[in-house]
């Protein structure tokens, strides 16, 4: 499936929101079950898409008793209502999705989840495994059970975002909907929102436990989707390290490198490329301090037990600069060619695809460049081509909607104020976009959308009217690369005198904390993953080359490796030039500009939502879920 199969047919027309009309229709939102983190900020998107087109929404307290009670259990949501409830979780709420029972070990730390069952089906609790622990390893051991500290919390960026994008989906679906169409789940397909058949999904959920029932293990990894069944296969190649002997060796040598700024998740990418190439026979080379370090020979193998601990640790181990290899092509090498690198694995940000692509046109005056290369995006500023996501971006993104939640809070005494936020990111403004709808922010300014005077006038007039209501405080978002003129400085004294009377304003720029701190939990696992699929890359193309002596001359070659909507690709670096904005350092196209609107029309700012992309009903599949 290719990277455009969601689009409108040739020929179709778009369609806008603004066609769509829920003049004359209800919309009911309830909770059910569980709790789960982000849910209130569906519940946000729900509530306000469904006033801004015109519908009646309601809230339904009490699950689905309230729901057959009625009373004083339905009572009508308006804008105001749903203002402070994106960082605060007090409702109960239920996912249709079934429970990961994928089972965790690592070093001295076991984890086990409450379902857990051996192959006889039988229990297998914390409290038996302590004591096989404490009988046969005689370790001192100790029980932790999470319970319920695992639903509670403020809910992540990521969380807020998918509810968000989720949330206007189903508006969106409801709308379309006829009294013929099946009830359906909207669901997140990789990086595109899709329907699936409610009652498809229940019964995937029951023919999971049906198949766990009857022992048939394998058949339920396979019914939980392709992703789940990857996962658990990366997990299990990543802990647990075969003896040497039984590793058939290929005699090749792999090299990774980190290339420019630092991003959260480099060590968890850098940790499995490691172990998988070591679990695929190869050796494993880190480069240390970038292309500097690669010149002058900071090289030297890295072995399984080395990068132990590292997915947690923020920053690069191995030490990274934007050094670009351009000056120094002839000691890189004569370093390729001193330690025999059959293969490069480049892990970083533009300078590393700078880096890759320099490599790549050294190719014809150095063969010892003739070998696989493939780069894996790790930046805070997401704008590296070929990849709707990098790692860092995450992390980044969590920082900013942390130190938003907090901003807010301290203005929560003080009535009629306006924060002005800096974010980093270069030219690209997917922090500062991305960051305001986390957070919940009135206006974002970015470089990819030009703004003037009237527009900053505009916002001021908006939040003007905004004081009036019972929400009397603002956020705005500023990207550090926005406008040459139009600075923070100038935003921040334009607000404080157009608002004089009306609101005050604050400052802040948040500078480098966005590149520091562990990585997120989505860091962590995109980072493993991600690198983890690199190396198998790599793997099949040395194994392509075994005994012929293969020099590697071909633009499939020299690869990034992304996430592009629902896959997972490869794309020859010589054919992303054309999709760069060399300038400014980005993409010229970027998917998440078409969420700029949904910013906005959750801000009550009137917006032309493009919904073209908007799913119709697909049918489950196992490996597609």
């Amino acid at each position: 499936m290719d990277a455009d199969d969601s689009r409108a047919p040739k020929g179709s027309l778009r369609k806008f929101l603004e066609h769509l009309s829920g003049a004359g229709k209800a919309i009911g939102v309830l909770t059910s079950g569980g709790d789960a983190q982000g849910m209130n900020a569906a519940v946000r998107a729900v509530v306000r898409m469904g006033i801004y087109v015109g519908a009646k929404v309601y809230f339904i307290y009490e699950g689905y008793q309230g729901m057959v009670d009625g009373g004083s259990n339905i009572a009508e949501a308006d804008w105001e209502s749903v203002s402070s409830i994106l960082q605060v979780e007090f409702e109960s709420f239920n996912f249709l999705s079934p429970q990961n029972r994928a089972r965790k070990k690592r070093l001295n730390i076991i984890i086990v989840a409450e379902g857990a069952i051996d192959t006889q089906n039988k229990p297998i609790t914390s409290e038996k495994i302590k004591e096989l622990v404490v009988t046969q390893l005689g370790y001192d051991t100790r029980v932790t059970i999470l319970g319920h500290v695992q639903r509670g919390g403020t809910p992540s960026a990521f969380d807020r975002i998918l509810a968000s994008r989720m949330g206007v989906e189903a508006v969106i679906a409801l709308l379309e909907a006829t009294p013929d169409t099946p009830a359906c789940v909207v669901s997140l397909n990789g990086n595109h929102a899709v329907r699936l058949p409610l009652m498809e999904c229940v019964q995937m959920t029951q023919d999971v436990q049906k198949a766990m029932d009857e022992r048939r293990f394998q058949d339920a990894v396979r019914l939980r989707g392709r992703s789940f069944a990857g996962n658990l296969n990366t997990y299990k190649r990543l802990a647990i390290k075969l003896p040497d002997d039984q590793i058939p060796k290929t005699n090749c040598n792999v090299a990774v490198i980190n290339v420019g700024a630092p991003a959260a998740g480099m060590n968890a990418a850098v940790r499995s490329a490691v172990r998988v190439g070591i679990a695929d026979g190869h050796r494993m080379l880190a480069i240390y301090d970038g292309f500097d370090g690669f010149a002058k020979g900071q090289i030297k193998e890295i072995g399984w037990t080395d990068v132990g601990g590292w997915t947690g640790q923020g920053g690069s181990i191995l030490g990274t600069k934007r050094v670009l290899p351009g000056k120094y092509l002839d000691e890189i090498a004569t370093q390729m060619r001193t330690h025999s690198i059959n293969a490069l694995l480049i892990i970083g940000g533009f300078e590393a695809y700078l880096g890759l692509l320099e490599l790549s046109a050294a190719r014809e005056k150095h063969e010892e460049f003739c070998v696989p290369m493939v780069m894996v995006p790790a930046t805070v500023s997401n704008n590296v081509p070929g990849s709707d996501f990098s790692i860092g971006a995450d992390t980044a993104l969590n920082t900013i909607t942390d130190t938003c939640d907090r901003i807010k809070q301290s203005a929560s005494g003080t009535k009629r104020r306006v924060f002005i936020i800096e974010t980093m990111g270069g030219y690209c403004g997917y922090l500062a976009n991305m960051g305001g709808l986390a957070a919940g922010a009135d206006a974002a300014y970015i470089f990819e959308e030009p703004f003037d005077i009237r527009d900053l006038q505009s916002n001021v007039e908006h939040l003007t009217e905004k004081m009036k209501t019972t929400i009397q405080r603002g956020l705005v978002l500023r990207n550090e690369s926005c406008s040459e003129n139009y600075t923070t400085d100038f935003i921040y004294q334009l607000y404080s005198e157009e608002g004089k009377g009306v609101f005050d304003c604050r400052k802040n720029v948040l500078g480098h904390m966005q590149q520091g701190g562990a990585p997120s939990p989505f860091d962590r696992n995109f980072g493993t993953k991600i690198s983890a699929r690199a190396m198998e890359w790599i793997t099949a193309k040395l194994k392509e080359a075994r005994g012929r002596g293969k020099k590697f001359t071909t633009d499939d070659s020299v690869c990034v490796l992304g996430i592009s909507k629902r896959n997972v690709i490869f794309q020859p670096v010589a054919e992303l030039k054309k999709q760069t904005d060399f300038e400014h350092r980005i993409p010229k196209e970027q998917w998440w500009l078409k969420l700029r609107p949904l910013m906005k029309i959750l801000a009550k700012y009137k917006a032309s939502y493009d919904v073209s992309d908007s799913g119709q009903l697909e049918h489950v599949q196992p490996w597609s879920v």
